[in-house]
């Protein structure tokens, strides 16, 4: 026998269907919490289909975003076979039946068939380590999208309160500099104090990483600004409170992005591939992580344009009749995060002429009369193959 039990997970609970062998279902569907109550149940139910088998089931489940955590967890303790399958592919399966059924059960009875149609690989234990790291990746984009969205409010509330304040820093969202703002948030504030207090406050903000004069420099390029700004004060006090909160803010995401930054490279620094993608250049630590994250275990796929076709960089078809297009889009399927990252990648390898070999490639396609973009997903597809034969070589990138 070969049992199999397809498990249809989903926020807090999950539903099961067990087959002893191909078109051998067993019993009912078993629906269970994923607390520690219904964990407990669903092993029990696992030894019945095991006792009744004569053997360890495996279990079939989606890949469901963070809902299917716990219970991949819960099978690794117990030393069970688990394997999560692209939801595209039991996607495709449902519409291959003549009637158009979705509920928990049914998708159970779908996942326990599908094991017996397709060659699935096992979850592995590395793949939990790549999980984090992709888990790290992508909430630093989140947190990063945060971030940008309170720099936009805070810039349109300093914009009404000290516009003259932009240049007074090398970098206006750096932390000398928002404290700065936090202590003196008006041209009125500024003019009170003379500028050797002003440079003390920043010498004091600044501890030992700036020289005294940088400091007075520093001071006396406020003092100007804030007798250059249109209005000494605001006439809205709101808009005070609004920019020491988001002052507040943008400390606290640069805090938390900082140790994210630091966690990510601590996981992906375990990894050998890390060090060797970044061989190629336009390739920093940043984007090295996440392609990692999103990629996962490259022998996933036997051929590069099954990893192409991940990232939704293959070209869509259209075809109907005698006629058949000749300008497709891509298809954007897979990962999002993923073709970005490599879309970043291409653009700081051609830039400044770093990747010698990308950028000529893309000379070639620009010289055919590809437009921008078009030049521009043909070095994305170029790098996708360069990836996938350092990952399976285990080999850096030579330019050569």
């Amino acid at each position: 026998m070969n049992p199999v039990i397809g498990l249809d997970v989903s926020k807090g609970e999950s539903h099961a269907q067990a087959f002893l062998d191909r078109g051998v279902p067993y019993g009912k569907i078993f629906r269970f919490k994923h607390d520690l109550e219904g964990l407990a149940s669903f092993l029990n139910y696992m030894r019945g289909v095991e006792s009744a088998a004569g053997m360890r089931p495996s279990i079939v489940m989606e890949a469901t975003g963070h809902y299917h955590s716990p219970v991949v967890q819960f099978l690794d303790e117990h030393q069970y076979l688990n394997i999560v399958i692209n939801p595209l592919i039991s996607h495709n399966a449902k519409k291959t039946n003549l009637r158009r059924l979705k509920t928990d059960a049914a998708d159970a009875h779908l996942l326990g068939a599908l094991f017996y149609k397709e060659e699935f690989e096992p979850y592995k234990k590395r793949g939990q380590h790549l999980m984090n790291l992709r888990y790290l990746t992508r909430q630093h984009e989140s947190l990063t999208g945060m971030y940008v969205q309170v720099k936009l409010q805070f810039q349109a509330i300093l914009d009404q309160v000290f516009p003259e304040y932009h240049g007074v820093f090398g970098d206006l969202y750096s932390k000398v500099s928002l404290r700065v703002l936090a202590l003196h948030p008006t041209s009125r504030e500024v003019l009170e104090l003379d500028e050797k207090e002003i440079s003390a406050t920043i010498q004091r903000l600044t501890g030992r990483g700036k020289s005294a004069l940088w400091c007075l420099e520093r001071a006396q390029i406020l003092v100007a600004a804030a007798k250059r700004n249109p209005f000494k004060e605001t006439a809205f006090p709101s808009h005070l409170i609004s920019m020491q909160l988001l002052i507040k803010l943008l400390l606290q995401y640069q805090d938390h992005l900082a140790d994210l930054n630091k966690s990510i490279e601590a996981l992906a620094e375990a990894l050998l591939e890390y060090d060797l993608i970044q061989s190629i250049p336009g390739i920093g630590t940043k984007i090295a992580a996440t392609i990692l994250a999103e990629i996962g275990e490259i022998d996933r796929f036997n051929h590069a344009k099954k990893l192409v076709a991940f990232a939704g960089i293959d070209p869509s078809v259209f075809s109907s009749g005698k006629f058949t297009a000749t300008i497709n889009k891509i298809t954007k399927h897979g990962s999002r995060r993923l073709r970005t990252a490599l879309y970043q990648a291409v653009r700081c390898g051609i830039r400044s002429n770093r990747n010698k070999k990308l950028r000529a490639y893309y000379d070639k396609k620009r010289a055919e009369g590809k437009l921008f973009k078009v030049a521009i997903i043909a070095c994305v597809n170029k790098l996708i193959h360069w990836i996938f034969a350092i990952l399976t070589t285990k080999e850096a990138f030579r330019l050569e």
